[in-house]
């Protein structure tokens, strides 16, 4: 497997990877990589990584792909995101075709893009997410540092990871880049 950035051919890939990472379950708990039945439509990822791809927060280099036999299995990418006046990074979202789930490839995924962001200076990573898998790669409720989310739902879940270039003065409330707000396209 390789970890690479994403490129312009893989865009279509990346779509597939979201779809079968997010589609609805089949009865054996696993995904099924097809549209909801109830109406046709692709899982909101889909549509969100189109639509931050045409965002000002975009990182074209932050947008990483899982390679295998040349076909794109996974996908992260890290936005410009702020906590008050600081500029800090959003991950996700975060995919892996369903068929390679639970075996590294989320893992090799965000290694990298943690590894990239550090390697740019980046200060902190935020995100929105499960409560038992990102804390193996260093993130801890938002809180304890003094970040709050902008969505008071969003704190139970809500996490942080400090890079290299992290200032303890980056506090206040986190914003994510405007197409997490927005809904998605009909």
């Amino acid at each position: 497997m390789l970890i690479r950035r994403e490129r312009a051919d893989d865009i279509a890939e990346i779509a597939a990877v979201h779809r079968s990472a997010f589609g609805p379950l089949q009865a054996d708990g696993d995904r099924t990589g097809e549209p909801s039945e109830n109406d046709g439509a692709d899982p909101p990822e889909v549509d969100l990584v189109a639509r931050l791809r045409s965002d000002p927060g975009w990182i074209p280099t932050l947008s990483m792909v899982a390679v295998e036999y040349k076909t794109v299995i996974g996908h992260v990418c890290l936005t410009r995101a702020a906590v008050g006046p600081f500029p800090v990074l959003a991950l996700g979202p975060i995919g892996v075709v369903a068929e390679h789930q639970h075996s590294g490839v989320g893992s090799a995924l965000m290694h990298a893009a943690l590894g990239a962001a550090d390697a740019l200076d980046e200060p902190l990573v935020c995100l929105l997410g499960h409560l038992d898998y990102y804390p193996q790669f260093g993130f801890v409720p938002a809180a304890r540092l003094g970040i709050t989310p902008d969505v008071p739902a969003w704190i139970s879940h809500f996490q942080v990871r400090p890079l290299s270039a992290y200032d303890p003065r980056i506090t206040g409330e986190f914003h994510y880049p405007e197409p997490f707000y927005s809904p998605a396209s009909p």
